[in-house]
């Protein structure tokens, strides 16, 4: 990790001759009679690539680079902030002026503390993934994904692949004394297509990613597996029939509709939200919010999943995180300023989209923990009602809870068994209530695949979710077929 450091400061330091001793005294200034509890600076160097490659050509092929400070005064609730992409020293001050200026009292005056090296994990390599493969390597990988993924099918009509990369460096100095640093890889591979036959169109989708360089992909020929996916999506499409409607029992199929638990219950588990009174959730510590059965964590501490942080955007190590046990509510997760104001430690969850943002409480990799029940018992247990094997996009209101979402494959249960495929069936609950009639779930916890993107306050981050196949015993359905 002080290799981090020392690469982080060379490459946002050493450039414009920033000294340490320079960002002391600017704390100094910031903090002295200015009624301004705390102040940060948050160093980001950003490089991305996306290369698409759409019916065989590659049609657009991006890189991106930016670098900056965001200068960040706190007093109370009241948050100062301002940004440049000029790292000079004279840039930086007027920044932090405005900063200060904005969250100014004349209580509350805060103390700079000295600089301590905080010391994160070690989850994944920190070197740059754009440069793991030639340009010239990625367009042959492309192609070659492309004539794979014909190959599949003779009824494939297009295929569009996007193949991205970024690297963050950070290095954030806090007023407290933090100073930390990471450097970040991020990969995604997706894979969309569309088959047709005798005038029926139907589309397929895969993709997945991690904090590994471009060989990720080529473990075990990763690749393939994400091919052969999207076509068979596709091809349970083309045989699927109209949703049934109506309330029903549910099965929601391990891993990635862990999406649901990540927007129906772990957004009203962030610390703004309860803070403000507006989750849900707010004010329900120690009370029951689910079935005993369910387990419910957010890890930011998993190697090289795509939500995990050695440390977090406000310097402190991630953790693992128990948001919900065998029912019972027992933390929320927690930035800097909200476990300030709300009286407890922080939990590692301070995110934020880049120097340019400020950090919010927000997930990193959130799943519920396995049961007892075999898969294919909870599924024999259904006399009729529907399978959910893969989420699709849905929308939840924090406040109240209530959800809706698009199921993107999804088949009948009829007497036990897994039978016809359906198409447009929307899942439609309340968050809480939801997981409270959770009444089976199996020991086949998983984690998607990698390509979870969460927003909130116009802000993105990478994200995890996970869980093991589970069983809802009422369910509000959506579909066609009434």
């Amino acid at each position: 990790m002080s290799d981090i450091l020392l690469q982080a400061q060379s490459e946002l330091l050493m450039p414009t001759g920033l000294e340490e001793r320079q960002l002391s005294q600017l704390f100094d200034n910031m903090l002295h009679k200015s009624g301004i509890e705390s102040a940060e600076l948050y160093f980001q160097n950003h490089q991305a690539e996306s290369w698409i490659l759409d019916e065989g050509i590659v049609k657009n092929s991006n890189f991106l680079t930016d670098k900056g400070v965001g200068i960040r005064s706190i007093n109370q609730d009241k948050t100062g902030f301002s940004y440049t992409n000029d790292l000079t020293f004279q840039a930086i001050e007027q920044a932090a002026k405005a900063s200060k200026n904005i969250s100014f009292s004349t209580k509350n005056i805060g103390k700079k503390q000295d600089f301590k090296r905080v010391f994160g994990h070690s989850l994944y390599h920190p070197n740059n993934p754009l440069s793991s493969l030639s340009p010239g390597e990625k367009v042959a990988f492309l192609r070659k994904i492309d004539e794979y993924t014909r190959a599949q099918d003779t009824r494939v009509q297009r295929v569009k692949i996007s193949l991205s990369c970024q690297h963050d460096t950070i290095l954030i100095y806090d007023s407290d004394g933090t100073i930390a640093a990471d450097r970040r890889p991020l990969i995604c591979l997706n894979i969309s297509l569309i088959l047709s036959d005798k005038g029926r169109v139907e589309q397929g989708f895969y993709g997945g990613g991690a904090r590994c360089d471009y060989d990720y992909f080529m473990h075990d020929n990763l690749w393939e597996n994400y091919a052969k996916e999207a076509v068979r999506i596709a091809q349970v499409n083309f045989e699927s029939i109209a949703a049934p409607a109506g309330l029903m029992p549910v099965v929601l199929g391990a891993g990635w509709n862990g999406v649901l638990l990540h927007e129906a219950v772990g957004h009203g588990l962030e610390g703004d939200f309860n803070r403000k009174g507006t989750s849900a959730y707010a004010g329900r510590l120690q009370e029951t919010v689910a079935s005993s059965l369910c387990t419910i964590v957010d890890d930011g501490t998993i190697e090289n999943r795509r939500g995990s942080l050695n440390v977090d955007d406000e310097g402190i190590p991630a953790k693992k995180n128990i948001l919900i046990e065998k029912g019972v509510l027992k933390q929320y997760m927690q930035d800097k300023m909200n476990a300030r104001l709300m009286g407890v430690a922080p939990t590692g969850n301070g995110r934020r989209q880049s120097y340019a943002h400020i950090p919010m409480p927000r997930m990193t990799n959130t799943y519920m923990l396995p049961g007892q029940d075999v898969p294919d018992d909870i599924i024999s247990s259904v006399s009729k009602g529907i399978y959910i094997v893969n989420m699709g996009g849905g929308q939840v209101d924090i406040t109240s809870g209530q959800f809706v979402f698009a199921a993107s494959e999804a088949y009948l249960i009829e007497k036990g068994k897994v039978t016809q495929p359906i198409k447009g069936a929307t899942l439609i609950g309340n968050g809480p209530d939801i997981m409270n009639k959770v009444s089976m779930v199996g020991h086949d916890l998983a984690l998607d695949p990698g390509i979870g993107v969460c927003g909130k306050a116009g802000q993105t981050v990478p994200v995890g979710v996970g869980q093991p196949t589970l069983k809802i015993d009422e369910m509000t359905v959506g579909g066609t077929n009434t």
